[in-house]
């Protein structure tokens, strides 16, 4: 059944909907095709959505192709998350000058026009979550995230084309928007071209209220929940979570991690397009007339300068910090945060160079652990 408000809108609608989001000052930000990928820049019509593109994703390889057809989100995520939207790369954090031998320190504008996330999917809609608690709900509140990810409008987009590397339903994640949204749509193309809308707030069901609409009919619930479940079906992955914080914290000594160390690189791409990684790095640079940058920019667990400590770092084997990274995600995130780090979008698959599968990692330790409880008894 459909819930009060939803409703069903058609391509014409939609635009009109991006439309008065814009009219309303929003940035409109959402997935455009640039440079062989989906990546996320401004948008101002349904025109500039990746319309009849198709990713093709497995370890270590992703591919775009275009294979025409209605569909404007026929594909599951690129690499850019969202995340840099409000915790960008790299950023000016103050700046000092000196004028006549005083010092003068200041701060860059944070001021933002509130952005509409659109085309978000549940993954990454739960990955800013997670960010939420770490950087707003944690015991330093970052400011500039915050007041970037203030008055944001989310309009999300339920996944009915998983990538091979995809295990959102394995995290509890996807392929449906659980909350977060303000309005979430699931694409429909059985007959006619058309976006299932449910409202999850009253800025939401204010901007639908808007737009031209018409109500949900049985053919249309049937049809997205067809949608939800064939996403399902497609996941490429399987994250089996049972008590598996407790399952790493118990094996930080088991041999799988030297075996994927063999590996590993070392490059950091995992941290890189990992939605939820919040690491960072400050730095301070000047010139020859003695101005002064602080700046702050993404950082990785797999430097080896990230654990450096007094005289070395504390971490110096590549096995070390593989096993930092994943016991992190998947474990000890759950003590600082109450929550899993990971929200099963595969990129970290995808875009590990070696395609090091963190599901197969996670099975193998626990098959050996399986092994060496049958060995005790």
């Amino acid at each position: 059944m459909a819930s009060d408000g939803d409703a069903v809108i058609d391509r014409h609608g939609f635009d009109a909907l991006i439309a008065e989001l814009r009219r309303r000052g929003f940035r409109t930000r959402g997935p455009v095709v640039r440079d062989q990928a989906i990546l996320h820049d401004e948008v101002s019509s349904t025109g500039d959505l990746p319309g009849g593109w198709r990713d093709q994703q497995a370890p270590g390889r992703y591919r775009l192709e275009q294979v025409g057809g209605p569909e404007l989100f026929g594909w599951a995520v690129g690499p850019a998350s969202w995340k840099s939207e409000f915790f960008p790369p790299e950023e000016v954090v103050w700046r000092a000058s000196v004028d006549d031998g005083q010092v003068t320190v200041t701060e860059p504008d944070g001021t933002t026009e509130p952005v509409a996330l659109i085309g978000i999917r549940p993954c990454e809609l739960s990955a800013l979550d997670v960010l939420d608690r770490v950087l707003q709900g944690g015991r330093v509140v970052d400011d500039r995230y915050a007041a970037r990810r203030a008055g944001t409008f989310v309009l999300a987009v339920d996944c009915g084309a998983p990538a091979s590397t995809c295990f959102c339903s394995s995290m509890g994640t996807g392929p449906a928007a659980g909350s977060g949204y303000d309005l979430a749509l699931t694409e429909l193309t059985d007959g006619r071209h058309r976006f299932h809308v449910r409202v999850g707030s009253p800025a939401g069901a204010e901007v639908l209220a808007s737009v031209p609409r018409e109500p949900v009919g049985d053919g249309d619930v049937a049809e997205r929940r067809g949608v939800l479940e064939g996403a399902r079906a497609g996941m490429g992955r399987v994250l089996d979570t049972d008590g598996l914080p407790g399952l790493l914290d118990g094996n930080i000594d088991h041999p799988r991690w030297d075996e994927v160390a063999e590996r590993c690189l070392s490059c950091g791409n995992c941290t890189l397009v990992c939605p939820t990684c919040f690491c960072s790095d400050v730095d301070d640079v000047t010139d020859l007339s003695g101005s002064v940058e602080r700046r702050r920019r993404w950082a990785s667990c797999f430097d080896i300068e990230h654990s450096f400590l007094h005289s070395g770092p504390v971490r110096a084997s590549t096995s070390s910090r593989y096993r930092q990274w994943l016991t992190h995600k998947l474990s000890t995130w759950w003590d600082q945060f109450d929550g899993s780090g990971c929200v099963g979008c595969g990129r970290c698959i995808t875009w590990c160079p070696v395609g090091i599968d963190l599901t197969e990692e996670v099975a193998a330790i626990r098959a050996g652990d399986r092994e060496t409880v049958g060995d005790a008894s």
